[in-house]
């Protein structure tokens, strides 16, 4: 069996933080996104390949730190786009990378910024006993966020329908970005030659549900789907559990470091408050209030008071007042 991780993404509703680094490499804890599915994806003896589907910009990104972590499976296989505006959609991406790459057997297709609380071993013995297209299914609680997915109508656990992002969806089960398709229901070719959607796979899924059986892998584990800001940090809080994580070279003084915060290398935190944020390395905060931020490396800000901001790396902010 094959793996594709998408990781193609500009990533742009996270400007500036994502601007010059793959939000699929931003940490979690101790780890980063992607490395939640590439270290499953190492010791799955299912798995021969693993492709990581990313664009000409990220793609040295990708490569230097699948080389520093050891990985054996993963290989980038590039897109030829430097732009949001050039991106040639999620289907239309795959599509050519199943003929770049000569894919013919069964595939998993999931998204590298997918934090997802269920192991893919658990998905793959699924899709292993149904033996037929299979989705992850998780329930967002909530109508309004289920119209920015796939809602997946069940009988039992085989979807009997599937609308991608309903404008009045009568459900919240929606479709995350975790697939498997057995060989001969990678179509994507046959798809796109439709003239149909290329960009979000949802829109495969419901052209392939009406032609083929498929099932649902529904699970109620925590899932996050990294595209903002706050679900960035809400991920960070699921990890970190109301906890604290900051590296032994980073310096705290005279402050007060809350819950979920996450302080990286070589940052120094003085006379402060930082509550629900992610500090990077080499950041500095002096006498400052942050609450649901993000500071961006080698970044400096002084006497401020920063609620659900995002600043950029190498930002100095001083309040002279």
């Amino acid at each position: 069996m094959e793996a594709v991780v998408l990781a193609g993404g500009y990533a742009t509703r996270l400007w500036p933080v994502t601007k010059h680094r793959p939000k699929m490499l931003l940490p979690v804890g101790k780890t980063t996104v992607i490395d939640r599915i590439l270290a499953e994806l190492e010791t799955d003896d299912r798995i021969d390949n693993v492709y990581v589907s990313t664009n000409e910009r990220f793609a040295p990104d990708f490569e230097a730190h699948v080389e520093q972590e050891g990985y054996e499976k993963p290989q980038l296989s590039i897109e030829e786009t430097t732009e949001e505006d050039e991106k040639f959609g999620v289907v239309g991406a795959l599509a050519q990378l199943v003929e770049r790459e000569n894919v013919d057997d069964d595939l998993l297709v999931v998204a590298g910024d997918n934090l997802m609380g269920f192991d893919t071993a658990d998905f793959l013995d699924y899709f292993g006993e149904k033996s037929a297209p299979t989705l992850a299914a998780y329930d967002v609680g909530s109508r309004e966020k289920a119209t920015s997915y796939g809602l997946v109508e069940l009988d039992g656990d085989q979807v009997v329908d599937f609308q991608e992002k309903p404008d009045d969806p009568n459900s919240t089960l929606v479709s995350i970005a975790c697939y498997a398709f057995p060989a001969e229901s990678i179509r994507f070719a046959e798809y796109l030659d439709g003239d149909n959607n290329p960009d979000e796979p949802g829109w495969f899924i419901q052209w392939l549900q009406s032609r083929e059986d498929t099932y649902a892998f529904a699970f109620d584990d925590a899932w996050y789907d990294i595209g903002t800001p706050e679900s960035y940090l809400e991920a960070v809080a699921w990890e970190l559990d109301g906890g604290q994580l900051v590296a032994e070279s980073a310096t705290i003084e005279g402050s007060k470091i809350g819950e979920n915060v996450h302080v990286l290398p070589g940052a120094e935190v003085i006379d402060s408050t930082v509550e629900s944020a992610v500090v990077f390395s080499d950041a500095t905060i002096e006498d400052c209030e942050i609450r649901d931020s993000i500071i961006d490396k080698e970044t400096h800000v002084e006497n401020l008071d920063l609620a659900s901001a995002l600043i950029g790396a190498h930002t100095q902010i001083t309040n002279g007042n």
